[in-house]
């Protein structure tokens, strides 16, 4: 999705990834091991780094930024590349490329591919745990553990992918459902993080959910009607603006940035970070 993001909170989550990102590296065990290799060179494909981003401004529009949002950025997207190296993979998408660049399974075949998923599948739960320490917020870990196991487990990103690949998608609310567990649910994840790491109170994780719903479909719907005369063309009916039409996908769009809004002002979050991010998705 070519979004444009000239927003100062945005571009400074993402510096600020960057150099979490740079600061270990050795996680992954000797620098020089073809898995480390295969980790780093899957982690550095480039991308947007929406979900860190987020987790870096949740913690911001609370005013309680602390040195461990970055290892809750830097977990959420660990899983988010598992999930990606996984998706690629022959056996499943199929996608030689992946950002302009050889999927990580052309470049390091395709057991070393799977297994760095594994690894930063792993790594990203240890991250967690000192993420929850250096936050002051271990009281917090028990729901980020199941909030993450939750959303990528059978109930989320992996169920996504399963029915994806094997379930009848002609139905639009079945289209739905998969777009939403594959794409919504490290969204949610970033939300819940950004929020319990920076010391948000667990009772509000309904809204915290809420909120993340509202812009994980608006993102979806946004990133749809950006494909929509390719995927007409092409033939392509796993997007939501081709089953709703471009009208009512924009409307649909609208109304999920209102909501969204909404959700942020009762959790008396601040808007100069989180509004304009909503906003850009509305072109």
């Amino acid at each position: 999705m070519e979004l444009v993001l000239p927003l100062a909170p945005f571009k400074k989550a993402q510096e600020r990834f960057k150099r979490a990102l740079a600061s270990d590296t050795s996680c992954f065990g000797s620098e020089g091991s073809p898995l480390s290799k295969a980790c780093f060179y899957a982690l550095e494909s480039g991308g947007k780094r929406f979900r860190p981003a987020i987790v870096y401004m949740m913690a911001e529009a609370r005013g309680k930024d602390n040195p461990g949002i970055d290892m809750a950025a830097k977990a959420v997207e660990f899983f988010h590349t598992a999930s990606l190296i996984a998706d690629d993979l022959p056996m499943m998408d199929d996608d030689d490329e992946r950002r302009g660049r050889p999927s990580l399974h052309k470049v390091f075949g395709e057991s070393t591919a799977l297994l760095a998923s594994y690894a930063l599948i792993a790594e990203g739960y240890r991250m967690l745990k000192e993420g929850a320490a250096l936050s002051g917020r271990l009281d917090q870990l028990p729901e980020a553990l199941e909030n993450v196991a939750k959303n990528t487990g059978a109930l989320g990103a992996t169920g996504g992918q399963y029915l994806d690949l094997f379930s009848d998608k002609a139905a639009p609310e079945a289209i739905k459902r998969v777009l939403e567990m594959k794409t919504g649910t490290l969204f949610e994840v970033a939300f819940v993080l950004g929020w319990l790491f920076s010391g948000g109170d667990k009772s509000n994780l309904p809204v915290v959910q809420a909120l993340s719903g509202h812009f994980g479909l608006a993102f979806q719907i946004a990133d749809d009607l950006d494909d929509l005369e390719a995927d007409l063309a092409a033939g392509r009916q796993v997007n939501l603006a081709v089953i709703l039409g471009k009208e009512a996908a924009t409307s649909a769009l609208k109304k999920e940035a209102a909501e969204f809004k909404a959700a942020l002002s009762a959790l008396n979050l601040s808007p100069k970070e989180l509004i304009p991010l909503i906003d850009s998705l509305l072109g």
